[in-house]
C-alpha cells in the first residue's frame, strides 16, 4: 500500500508540474486517502502515527497549493501580505506542529518511562 501511495504522489505532482489539471485533481483522493489509511493503521505506535499524521497535512497542503494555481487564486491576496497560496501554511504547520510535539514532548516521556519486561 505505501508503494502504490508513492506511486498516486509522484503522478499528482507530475501532474501539477505539467499543469494537467484533471488528472492531478483526481490524483488527490487516493494519495490523500491511503495515507489516511495509513495513518490509521499506525496509530497504536505513536512515532509512526506522528510521521503519517504529518504527511497526511503535507499531501493536503500540497493539493491545497496545486488547487490553487490551477485555479487561479494563488495570487489572490486574502488579507494584505497573505495570498490564497499563502493558505496552504495552514496545514504545513499543522503537520511541522505534530512533529515538533512529537519530539519535544512524546518522545522524551518515552525514554523517561521505564521498560516492562513482558513474559
Amino acid at each position: 500500500m505505501e508503494n502504490t501511495h508513492i506511486l498516486f504522489w509522484l503522478v499528482k505532482d507530475i501532474s501539477w508540474c505539467m499543469i494537467w489539471k484533471p488528472l492531478g485533481l483526481l490524483m488527490v483522493v487516493p494519495t490523500l486517502g491511503i495515507a489516511l489509511v495509513i495513518a490509521w493503521r499506525t496509530r497504536g505506535y505513536k512515532s509512526e502515527l506522528a510521521h503519517n499524521l504529518a504527511i497526511v497535512f503535507w499531501i493536503a497542503a500540497n493539493s491545497y497549493w496545486m488547487s490553487s494555481e490551477f485555479f487561479g487564486f494563488d495570487t489572490v491576496q486574502v488579507v494584505p501580505h497573505v495570498t490564497g497560496k499563502h493558505l496552504a501554511l495552514v496545514p504545513f504547520l499543522i503537520g511541522l506542529g505534530i512533529l515538533l510535539y512529537y519530539y519535544l514532548v512524546q518522545k522524551p516521556r518515552e525514554a523517561q518511562e521505564p521498560e516492562v519486561a513482558t513474559l
